[in-house]
């Protein structure tokens, strides 16, 4: 008995579905857990992780914090670069801040829920907090002395032309920057007041700092990710002091675990060297 055209389909789909499910929905997984279980893939399956006396400490592929009982970097360990994920190294919320070198503009409110800095002044106060832990000169090009950027609205005659008429420190509510600029008092920025609206030309000062300045970028900004568990050579060159001191090692012996725990560039010549921070962390732990 010839089965009519439309059964005949459904009863081919329903085979081909049939097949299909049992090749990429169970033949398919099952495989690449298989292979996920062979001698020298296991460990990359598994999260790369890293454990010590039988406990999981982390996993090679995500950075972590390393903080004391009140959540201020511990002075003992290196510390990681900053994160933009959730509360910081969130593995369910692995993302960046999306702001881009045009962020110079914070929005300062009377509600601290609904203000926020913008990335010059982000990395500006890291940068300083960086400093002040390392001992060393934490200013950056266009940043004030406390740490925000160092922004001003400017209001001209013309427009984008002719004599200053007035000048607003955008990023600070409080005493500004400057005094004055090119002859004109500056003002303090009023909270809930778009300066750029009323006309200002938003204008960033370099002021006084350093060139190049004492603190590596990757100190002051996240990763895409906000999981990086790499540190640059660089930055690593400037915690060794302080815990060469803190544990009473030379600075010789840590440069040398810093050393043992540099990743080199991926396939010999992508990116740059990296030094995993866990794992260097981890040595540090193991010396007596």
């Amino acid at each position: 008995m010839r089965l009519p055209s439309w059964l005949s389909q459904h009863l081919a789909a329903m085979r081909a579905l049939l097949v299909f499910t049992v090749l990429l929905g169970i033949v398919y997984p099952l495989a690449m857990v298989a292979v996920g279980r062979l001698p020298g893939l296991d460990h990359r399956a598994d999260g790369s992780l890293i454990t010590v006396a039988g406990r999981a400490v982390g996993s090679r592929l995500i950075g972590q914090a390393f903080t004391d009982a009140d959540g201020k970097p511990d002075p003992r360990y290196f510390q990681s670069r900053p994160s933009a994920a959730g509360d910081g190294y969130d593995p369910t919320s692995t993302s960046a801040s999306n702001l881009g070198p045009e962020s110079i503009v914070d929005t300062p409110a009377d509600n601290p829920d609904d203000a926020s800095q913008s990335l010059l002044t982000q990395v500006c106060a890291r940068s300083l907090a960086v400093g002040t832990l390392e001992g060393v000169d934490g200013r950056r090009p266009y940043c004030t002395a406390d740490g925000v950027g160092a922004v001003l609205a400017v209001f001209r005659r013309d427009g984008f032309t002719g004599p200053v008429t007035r000048v607003v420190s955008v990023n600070q509510t409080g005493t500004p920057f400057l005094a004055a600029y090119e002859g004109v008092p500056v003002e303090s920025a009023k909270t809930g007041v778009d300066y750029r609206d009323l006309g200002g030309v938003i204008t960033a000062i370099r002021g006084g700092a350093p060139t190049p300045p004492a603190v590596p970028a990757d100190a002051v900004t996240a990763s895409a990710s906000g999981l990086d568990p790499h540190i640059s050579a660089a930055y690593a060159e400037l915690q060794v002091p302080r815990i060469a001191r803190e544990r009473g090692l030379s600075p010789e012996k840590v440069r040398a675990l810093v050393k043992d725990n540099t990743d080199d560039r991926a396939l010999g010549f992508l990116g740059e060297p990296g030094v995993n921070v866990l794992q260097l962390n981890l040595a540090l732990d193991g010396q007596k």
